[in-house]
């Protein structure tokens, strides 16, 4: 088995993952099912209005699992009591996110870097406005009792894999470092929790896992990580529509500021942050302390050249893969994708 350690953080992030190893459930009093301000299921288009000053403007944006300075900025209402109404929406996985970008029902949402870099050649007009994380969130997972050993020994295997993802562009990437291609596997392309399913029910051989649900299934079903690599994993960024960038850049500043915000607290406070993501995931304090022990928030959330070098590093795959139409076409998407002037004001501030 091929393993690479995770790369190394600043000792703040050290000791923050630390301290989330001795998790203690004390501190926030949560409801996983509470609602918020402007919060919606549904999906449809509200229209988003004003500078960001307050006074009745609107934002539409996302929450994920795997983004956890989202669910800080959702749970301490940090926009709602900035004067804005909010219309919330649960992102399941970066190509639902990017589906509700490209169809005008949000106006920000968090994907991971490759696949916004996709969905910005593929015609999406969608610009990142903030590094939220360097996660390590996916690796191949194979059931407890498997034998395989290696990438390699996955030749002619049924994967599970949602395609426009991560998790994707990782099966992609270590496939090939194993001198192999997707045609020498068969990949299901299906939603991320329906990748565990089907990995504990022996219906496929492995499955490019995303956390949380790979952490479960490690410690509750005893699956296991067959091949590990934190630098195929690309940055968790947010994104918005290049329209809402140009109309409604006071929008824009206040959600990045916020994030800001969020990511003071949760660094300052990981047991907090912790319960939070547990309770909001509706996983056991284990679990959530796995996760939260793989992904990087003390970083630098101005979108610049670490974004750059891994996603450049990619565009070969993409193009090779069919997920793009070229490498050309990928470059020139990728250099006007990252927006850094928001996170720039917003860590000056």
């Amino acid at each position: 088995m091929s393993t690479l350690p995770s790369s190394t953080s600043s000792s703040t992030s050290a000791t923050t993952r630390r301290a989330l190893l001795g998790l203690g459930l004390g501190g926030l009093a949560l409801t996983a099912a509470a609602c918020v301000q402007g919060e919606s299921s549904s999906g449809s288009p509200a229209a988003a209005t004003g500078s960001g000053s307050g006074g009745g403007d609107r934002v539409r944006l996302d929450y994920a699992l795997y983004n956890p300075l989202s669910l800080v900025v959702r749970e301490q209402k940090l926009l709602e009591n900035a004067g804005l109404t909010v219309q919330w929406e649960q992102s399941q996985g970066s190509n639902k996110a990017n589906e509700f970008l490209r169809n005008g029902n949000l106006d920000l949402a968090s994907t991971a870097g490759s696949a916004v870099l996709q969905a910005r050649t593929n015609g999406s007009p969608v610009q990142t406005v903030e590094v939220y994380s360097q996660p390590e969130w996916t690796a191949l997972v194979v059931g407890k009792d498997s034998t395989v050993t290696d990438v390699a020994g996955l030749r002619g295997a049924k994967i599970a894999a949602t395609t426009g993802t991560d998790p994707y562009f990782f099966l992609q990437q270590a496939l090939a470092q194993a001198g192999l291609s997707g045609t020498d596997v068969e990949i299901l392309n299906i939603q991320h929790a329906d990748g565990r399913a089907a990995l504990e029910r022996g219906d496929v051989d492995a499955w490019a896992g995303l956390d949380p649900n790979m952490a479960a299934t490690e410690l509750q079903s005893g699956s296991k990580l067959l091949y590990r690599n934190v630098d195929f994993n690309t940055y968790g960024v947010l994104n918005a529509r290049e329209e809402f960038v140009q109309n409604s850049p006071g929008l824009v500043q206040q959600v990045v500021d916020a994030y800001a915000k969020a990511r003071a607290w949760a660094l300052a406070n990981p047991a907090d942050l912790a319960t939070l993501y547990a309770t909001t995931a509706q996983l056991s304090p284990e679990v959530a302390a796995r996760v939260l022990e793989r992904t990087t928030l003390d970083l630098d959330g101005v979108p610049g050249d670490a974004q750059r070098t891994v996603l450049s590093g990619i565009v070969p795959l993409m193009a090779a893969t069919g997920d793009v139409p070229s490498e050309d076409a990928a470059r020139k998407a990728l250099d006007t994708l990252l927006v850094p002037e928001f996170a720039q004001k917003a860590s000056a501030a």
